[in-house]
């Protein structure tokens, strides 16, 4: 998704949070939060849901847009709901693990980890997968029971394109095996996957690697950086620095890390580290790394930008009212639900004829 400049306007931010407001209640009354996170983890879904809400189909703020109308629709809610929504774009996507133990009192699960599960997630879209795409929006949806789903998304800088990425906890048997649910985009590139089911040994090697003498590894990354390689090996050792890593080989050395998803868990252990481990691995294993790409895989209210046509404000406002209806009238009989309806509603903003 190519990225375009320009901020959401106020008045279609706050129909996105009341439409985005009333078709969560819905999906979570009649099919419980746990449906809601398969179908934010589902890409063709979430962009769907975005066209529906009216932002641009085909812009990358569709992700963050979204993710963060749907934050907003249901803040104060999410213990009624059972649902919950944190992190965000940019500085905010730093304030996941804060935000997930804040709503720890109202979680029958240690949210300790579902912590864990959020920088997982991350770690490996930043550091075990590296296809150019750096992540800049990390949002983490959860349940009351544990279940989680992520979505997060990175910038290619060089291309201004952005790439999408689907978590479902509850699909997941692995984090370093094949773990996304989807991951969104056009295009397929040749990055160096090592969560590819095929890297299972480079995986190995990395690990047992990251468990020798940091003398031992720079010496060999040296050696390395210093043969005729094929382009794609050049473009991944040019920027690494022995003196740097030989640091943080020192300490996957102190921790012993007993497999891979331990080693990417220590701290300082980044994308160029992963790189190194990958790469040396090949020279002395003989186990290459994975390049394959994991790429897996409307217009109801207009966009932001006038395609396919200018939002349409009174159909919009009709759409949440009859959805608020819809919802209402699903209750209906449901007594011990009644009073949460009620703290659910809410005025629509009174109508404007200008921007």
């Amino acid at each position: 998704m190519p990225l375009h400049y320009g901020r959401t306007p106020p008045w279609l931010f706050q129909r996105m949070k009341e439409l985005a407001r009333e078709i969560t209640l819905f999906i979570v009354g009649e099919f419980g939060p746990e449906e809601m996170l398969k179908k934010l983890s589902d890409p063709l879904w979430l962009q769907a849901f975005g066209c529906v809400l009216g932002f641009d189909w085909h812009s990358s703020g569709v992700t963050t847009t979204v993710c963060g109308a749907l934050k907003e629709s249901i803040r104060g809610l999410e213990g009624d709901l059972g649902l919950f929504v944190a992190g965000g774009k940019g500085k905010v996507s730093r304030r996941t693990p804060s935000e997930i133990e804040g709503f720890g009192d109202l979680l029958s699960v240690d949210p300790l980890t579902l912590v864990y599960a959020s920088r997982m997630a991350a770690k490996i879209d930043s550091a075990a997968l590296q296809d150019g795409f750096q992540l800049y929006h990390h949002s983490f949806v959860f349940t009351i029971k544990g279940s989680w789903a992520v979505v997060q998304q990175g910038m290619n800088e060089e291309t201004r394109y952005a790439r999408r990425y689907h978590w479902l906890g509850d699909e997941l048997k692995s984090f370093v095996c094949e773990p996304h649910y989807a991951i969104c985009c056009d295009q397929r590139r040749r990055p160096l996957n090592m969560v590819a089911r095929e890297s299972g040994d480079a995986r190995n090697a990395s690990t047992s690697l990251s468990r020798e003498k940091p003398e031992r590894l720079v010496s060999t990354l040296k050696r390395l950086q210093t043969l005729d390689l094929p382009a794609s090996h050049q473009i991944l050792v040019h920027d690494l620095s022995s003196e740097t890593l030989g640091r943080i080989f020192l300490k996957t050395y102190e921790r012993q890390p007993e497999d891979f998803e331990r080693l990417l868990g220590i701290e300082g252990v980044g994308p160029k580290t992963i790189r190194a481990l990958g790469l040396i691995s090949e020279l002395v294993y003989g186990v290459a790394p994975s390049f394959r790409d994991p790429v897996k895989y409307s217009f109801a209210h207009g966009g932001k930008d006038g395609h396919p046509y200018p939002v349409d404000r009174e159909t919009y406002d009709k759409s949440i009212e009859i959805l608020r209806v819809a919802v209402t009238h699903a209750k209906i009989g449901r007594r011990e639900k009644l009073e949460a309806i009620k703290r659910l509603s809410y005025p629509l903003p009174k109508r404007t004829s200008r921007l």
